[in-house]
């Protein structure tokens, strides 16, 4: 996929990283792509989550492994935290202002932190 975003010689906004983390994403086809827009909500841990996910581990692990690669790369921006990384069932990425959660499909349904945020801005994105 390897989108052209734009980010040399440019401000890194959030929704430039956005748009990075989310290309990350559908490079290793992770699917079902959420971003929550948390920043009008009282209490939020962050600006906003991206959730995802993956049909394997392995996936899961190549898809944290390729945002932390490209924001590295393309945004000089390394991750706050990482957990998860070991088991792959739920992994989050911490970018302070973006947590990126990359979830195994049971995971996710069990901890459904779309309906726990339902307040939030949501915007869906195609699976590729």
């Amino acid at each position: 996929m390897n989108k052209n975003i734009a980010l040399e010689n440019e401000e890194l906004s959030t929704e430039n990283l956005n748009d990075l983390i989310i290309d990350s994403i559908q490079d290793i086809k992770g699917k079902n792509i959420v971003k929550l827009d948390l920043r009008k909500l009282e209490d939020a841990p962050t600006d906003f989550f991206i959730i995802c996910e993956g049909d394997s581990s392995t996936q899961i692990k190549s898809i944290s492994q390729n945002i932390y690669k490209r924001l590295k790369e393309e945004a000089q921006l390394v991750p706050f935290n990482m957990e998860g990384v070991q088991n792959a069932h739920w992994v989050l990425v911490d970018y302070f202002n973006i947590i990126v959660h990359i979830f195994y499909p049971e995971t996710r349904h069990l901890y459904e932190l779309e309906k726990l945020w339902s307040d939030a801005f949501t915007t869906e994105y195609s699976n590729l």
